[in-house]
């Protein structure tokens, strides 16, 4: 881990449970979540951020930390548990389709200064990459993570880069196709963004393999078991940067079976950040029968699923202050 100062190590504190682990939620997601409400109606800007209030006012008093946008967040962080860290989102919602390479770009009307004010006690920057696309692309990217990590370091608040790999040539990220090299896509990209120039504190990344191809969790095999494994370990050997989880969509079940096979194959990752296998499924109460239904489903099936989480994580995550 690389040295932090006292400030960002104060703020990092906030973002743990008692035990130094990262057991946060997400739901910084913006475009994901109307696509969602707009399978049974049409989204508003109001039912987007009432939706993020429900799930920050009934599941923060079960997670160490609440990631949200400032777009339409903020009202949910205010009415999160006292103890729940904040980390705020920092990029625009989607890339830019107009021009190969999925490029990124900031929120133009944010700065970190201006997240730190809004009470966030780390920033949070998506990129998606592909490390075997031209280096025109990926040197661009490059240096927006630079510039991100010199505002955080300026602001003394810590960076978490959530890399979203993928395959410039291959359309469907599920398919056995992009199995067979997500491996090397997501162990590289970690590899990358751990350099010092970057001053990442915090990685976000996803597991090494699809597990749905893994040897007994689906119905095809692209990896052995012993071959995810390998995976895993080779994962946490590429950084000494503390790295987290995020569930990338599957559901609680597997993410859970996820994070037991990560733990057995000496996974030293340091928490999640999990978003929709904690409350994706209280969107459609939610938006069919009201605020009341949606609330009782966060205070039983979403208070399970993160709760069962959280204990899961005491179990199989490694305190963010071990060295590696």
């Amino acid at each position: 881990m690389k040295k932090m100062s006292i400030e960002k190590q104060e703020r990092l504190k906030r973002l743990t449970d008692e035990a130094g682990i990262i057991s946060a939620l997400a739901i910084d997601q913006r475009g994901a979540l109307k696509k969602m409400i707009n399978q049974y109606k049409e989204a508003t800007s109001e039912d987007i951020i009432q939706f993020k209030q429900i799930v920050s006012q009934y599941l923060t008093p079960y997670t160490s930390a609440i990631l949200l946008d400032p777009e339409y967040g903020l009202p949910a962080a205010a009415l999160r548990e006292k103890e729940c860290g904040l980390l705020i989102a920092y990029e625009k919602t989607g890339y830019d389709t107009k021009m190969p390479g999925r490029l990124p770009d900031l929120l133009n009307i944010w700065s970190v200064k201006r997240l730190k004010e809004a009470g966030a006690d780390a920033c949070k920057f998506l990129l998606y990459y592909d490390v075997d696309e031209p280096a025109e692309i990926n040197v661009q990217k490059q240096i927006v993570i630079e510039r991100i990590g010199s505002e955080c370091e300026a602001e003394g608040i810590p960076f978490f880069l959530e890399i979203l790999s993928y395959d410039a040539t291959i359309g469907d990220p599920s398919s056995l196709a992009y199995a067979k090299v997500k491996p090397h896509k997501v162990i590289e990209a970690m590899r990358e963004f751990s350099k010092e120039r970057y001053q990442v504190d915090v990685l976000k990344v996803e597991v090494p393999v699809n597990m749905r191809f893994v040897e007994g969790y689906g119905q095809e095999t692209c990896y052995s078991q012993a071959e995810a494994s390998a995976y895993f370990y080779e994962q946490s050997k590429v950084t000494e940067q503390p790295f987290i989880f995020f569930s990338a969509g599957v559901n609680a079940t597997l993410f859970q079976d996820t994070l037991r096979f990560a733990k057995q194959s000496g996974s030293t990752f340091n928490g999640v950040l999990c978003g929709r296998a904690t409350w994706a499924k209280g969107v459609a109460p939610f938006v069919t029968e009201g605020e009341k239904k949606a609330s009782s489903w966060m205070l039983e099936e979403g208070k399970q699923n993160i709760k069962g989480l959280s204990t899961l994580l005491k179990e199989t995550a490694t305190p963010v202050y071990v060295d590696r």
